[in-house]
This record gives C-alpha cells, sequence and structure tokens, in this order.
C-alpha cells in the first residue's frame, strides 16, 4: 500500500492530504477485494467513500495495482458508468508505463515520468479536472 503517483489537480487542499486518502482508499479496496467477496474478479471496485465535499473511487488490477481517483462532489451523483472509462484510460496509461522496456518498475519508488505524468493530465482535463 505504498502510493506510487499522486497527482493533485486542486489548490484547495495540500498534497499531505491526498497521501492520507491514498492510504485509506487501499485499506478500504482491500477490505472489498477480500477473497470471495462478490467483487473479487470485477478491476472497479466503485466509490470506496465519501469524505467532506469529496468522493473516492477505487479500482484494483489483476497484479493488485490500485487506481485511486479522488473527485469533488458535484451536484448530481456520478455514476458507475461514467468512473469505470476513466479507470480504464488510466490503467491504459500505467500499461504504457510498465511495457516501456526503458522504464524501470520499482515498486518501492514514486513513478517518476513524465510521459506517464502528462496522460494522467490529459484524462483529468478530458473529464472535467479530478480533484486527484
Amino acid at each position: 500500500n505504498n502510493p506510487l503517483f499522486v497527482r493533485n489537480f486542486s489548490q484547495q487542499y495540500p498534497d499531505l492530504k491526498y497521501h492520507y486518502i491514498a492510504h485509506t482508499a487501499c485499506d478500504a479496496i482491500e477490505e472489498r477485494v477480500s477473497p470471495g467477496g462478490s467483487n473479487a474478479n470485477e478491476p472497479y471496485v466503485g466509490l470506496l467513500y465519501a469524505m467532506e465535499d469529496m468522493a473516492v473511487y477505487g479500482y484494483m488490477t489483476n497484479t493488485r495495482i490500485k487506481f485511486i481517483v479522488v473527485i469533488t462532489v458535484p451536484q448530481s451523483p456520478i455514476r458507475d458508468a461514467d468512473m469505470k472509462p476513466i479507470f480504464r484510460r488510466i490503467h491504459s496509461a500505467y500499461i504504457g508505463l510498465v511495457s516501456n522496456p526503458f522504464h524501470e518498475l520499482d515498486t518501492n519508488r514514486p513513478i517518476n515520468s513524465s510521459m506517464f505524468s502528462t496522460m494522467i493530465e490529459q484524462i483529468a482535463t478530458a473529464v472535467g479536472t479530478p480533484t486527484a
């Protein structure tokens, strides 16, 4: 449960808050995808919890890499059908990163790739700038 990439698109909260959210969300994902759970084979975990004016969503790959998206709660609820494509795009960006033979994969250190960061920024811009 070591955050590999945290990107804050909001000036409202400090980055440290998102590190806390990432750690608690990783624990929430682990609880939901425990063996024998109802969605053990589905990578999209869904809404993990709401906190203040934010909603935290989760996704876990077959290799147990967890993606967490934190968004500002809008006036109308966000449907799972809207969140799943976002996570698929993030997952594709991650696959592109780890498939690069020149990228040195180290799950104990944060991702330091300008290309990956740019791809995440493009995804965030396309969906209306999520919070993290």
